[in-house]
């Protein structure tokens, strides 16, 4: 399918952007050719250049849970420009979001507004350090938390890894006092533990995670992780920037039955808006300045319109919970992809929790970063531009997940396998 426009877009953007686009998860460095430049989005479509339209399974990598321009976040937005786009100074509507997130989320009991998932993060191992006393994080390979320089590290081949910067840029002394572990490992876990324990400020997951695609916890590894937090009095931190009020009204940790010290929250709170937050219980928020000595600061933390977008996204979530659909239509969706596949005999795996979703081309069951790495991305691609050219909108990486919306109808989600069954012939 010729997207000229697309590609004179891009030529254009490469003049005065580094790569042509603002965040690498746009190249389609994952699938190879030039990345659509999209003209508008409605309902459950993206619009490009060239006029082409395409059912979105990406959703802005995730806050678009209702859809694109649901009309309720779309009146409140412009309800709130009308006030002003910024005071740098309070607003009511701060504290409004706030205590909705805190209803929905019970391990919340204040919250701290920030403009992105990334300081959000970042905000996070500061409190975690400033409040435990302790300089070492616990991260886990595949979980992404944002572009932090404590946190961009990756794991080597073994369980267990210092912190090794893995970008241009990121001094080791920034990772110094990070350590990676493989995800889902519980040995690794209790090993470190059981050497550092009284060293480690917190541990910070994805508890499903999406940045490697789609992968789920063990229960044991659950149990641990909550265990030995306990024990060794270091703060246990969710990154739910994905998973926030995208599983349920509580995140995933409700599913999970757990209730983390601190969450990292984003994506669908700013309902397409620039918002991240980080909240927790009481005693720990109240060591952030100015109630505390441990600061963080933001000229656009808690913008008006961004907060109703959020107020608007959530109270929609709230008042009409569209999660039951969420799951029907994702199960329906990823059992016609499963049947298409092992009808051709095609290695695959799909997991998926909820609205969240990937299909891995690998025969090994995806547990952690080592497993979703024996996928084969090059056969991955090819599926990826032959649903394109159907009209279907996939991430541009075998290692991200997709996302389900409200937006979605059966009548779509049967569309889309047509594509699917189409593109997996040509495989």
């Amino acid at each position: 399918m010729p997207r000229p426009k697309s590609q004179a877009a891009f030529e254009r953007a490469q003049k005065v952007i580094p790569g042509g686009v603002n965040s690498p998860a746009r190249a389609f460095g994952g699938v190879g050719g030039t990345p659509l430049f999209i003209a508008r989005a409605e309902g459950p479509y993206l619009y490009d250049l060239d006029g082409h339209r395409y059912l979105d399974y990406i959703g802005s990598w995730g806050p678009m849970i209702l859809g694109h321009c649901h009309p309720k976040v779309v009146a409140a937005v412009l309800e709130a420009v009308h006030n002003g786009s910024s005071y740098g100074a309070p607003c009511e509507k701060e504290s409004e979001l706030a205590e909705l997130i805190c209803s929905l989320m019970p391990s919340m009991e204040m919250v701290r507004m920030v403009s992105s998932g990334t300081e959000a993060a970042m905000s996070a191992v500061r409190l975690a350090r400033g409040y435990t006393g302790r300089n070492l994080i616990v991260k886990f390979a595949g979980c992404y938390h944002g572009h932090v320089d404590a946190l961009l590290v990756s794991a080597g081949s073994s369980a267990l890894t210092l912190g090794v910067p893995s970008s241009p840029g990121v001094p080791a002394g920034c990772t110094q006092d990070t350590v990676v572990l493989r995800y889902n490992d519980c040995q690794a876990l209790r090993d470190l533990f059981a050497t550092r324990g009284n060293l480690i400020a917190g541990v910070m997951l994805e508890p499903f995670v999406g940045n490697m695609g789609l992968v789920s916890p063990s229960k044991e590894f659950l149990d641990e992780l909550w265990k030995l937090t306990r024990r060794h009095g270091s703060l246990l931190i969710f990154d739910e920037v994905m998973t926030g009020f995208r599983l349920a009204p509580g995140g995933a940790q409700e599913l999970l039955g757990i209730k983390p010290d601190v969450t990292v929250l984003g994506k669908i709170i700013g309902g397409g808006y620039p918002v991240g937050a980080y909240g927790g219980r009481a005693e720990v928020m109240k060591k952030i300045m100015p109630a505390g000595p441990v600061f963080q600061a933001g000229t656009l933390s808690g913008n008006p319109v961004a907060m109703a977008a959020g107020l608007a996204t959530l109270k929609e979530l709230r008042d009409n919970p569209p999660y039951a659909q969420l799951d029907q239509l994702s199960k329906r969706l990823c059992d016609g992809l499963t049947q298409f596949a092992t009808a051709r005999n095609i290695p695959h795996q799909i997991n998926r929790i909820g609205s969240m979703w990937t299909l891995f081309f690998t025969g090994t069951p995806v547990v952690d970063l080592d497993t979703a790495k024996t996928s084969n991305t090059e056969k991955f691609s090819r599926f990826f531009w032959s649903m394109m050219d159907r009209g279907v909108y996939l991430p541009c990486s075998q290692f991200e997940a997709a996302f389900t919306s409200a937006a979605h109808t059966p009548e779509m989600i049967d569309t889309t396998l047509q594509a699917a069954r189409e593109a997996l012939n040509k495989l």
